[in-house]
């Protein structure tokens, strides 16, 4: 049974039958909310509201496109919207975060005992620099990393689902690593 006739069973009253295409995408769909939202929690309520989104909206889905990438383009609209919405939220979380990753014996612990404290805190720095430089970036060029080095998608599939061609996706993805570039060396300079 192919995903066009599970999704006409589902439109027909078989509500079960979306259980099928839960299992097939969830995997696919929390990679791109982590990827937005950095955060596990977080990125499984938002998995579940996106399959909930897409249930109530599947009578709109036309199948001009592949359901994969009807449900990536839901995924990054309420991906973004989650984090574009909630300035505050996010204020506290990254208060949050610093505060565990200064040094809270919690964390420290998941490490083996072999591994250098000075060399964790590194790589926690490192991991929350890079985060919040991701973050920063603008929506379309996020939204392109993210689908590129989260799900490792072509640029071709990227272009699909975010509707545009693959030259504009190149340049996205281009344009976000200068941009990182830029704010490594930036970050350089203040050490």
């Amino acid at each position: 049974m192919n995903e066009k006739e599970i999704i006409q069973l589902i439109l027909k009253g078989d509500r079960e039958k979306y259980r099928l295409l839960v299992e097939k995408y969830q995997n696919m769909v929390f990679r791109i909310c982590i990827g937005f939202v950095h955060n596990k929690e977080d990125a499984e309520d938002l998995t579940q509201e996106i399959f909930i989104r897409a249930y109530q909206s599947l009578s709109q889905f036309k199948g001009n496109a592949a359901f994969s990438t009807w449900l990536y383009r839901i995924s990054i609209n309420m991906s973004l919207n989650k984090i574009n919405r909630s300035p505050l939220k996010s204020f506290f979380n990254s208060r949050d975060e610093k505060h565990e990753t200064a040094g809270s014996v919690e964390n420290i612990s998941i490490f083996s005992d072999n591994e250098d404290p000075e060399k964790i805190m590194i790589t926690r720095e490192h991991s929350e620099w890079l985060r919040k430089a991701v973050d920063s970036l603008p929506d379309k060029q996020k939204t392109a990393l993210v689908l590129s080095r989260y799900d490792g998608l072509s640029q071709r599939e990227i272009a699909e689902i975010i509707n545009t061609t693959e030259g504009a996706v190149e340049s996205l993805l281009q344009r976000a690593k200068n941009k990182l570039r830029i704010l490594l060396a930036n970050s350089r300079k203040d050490y």
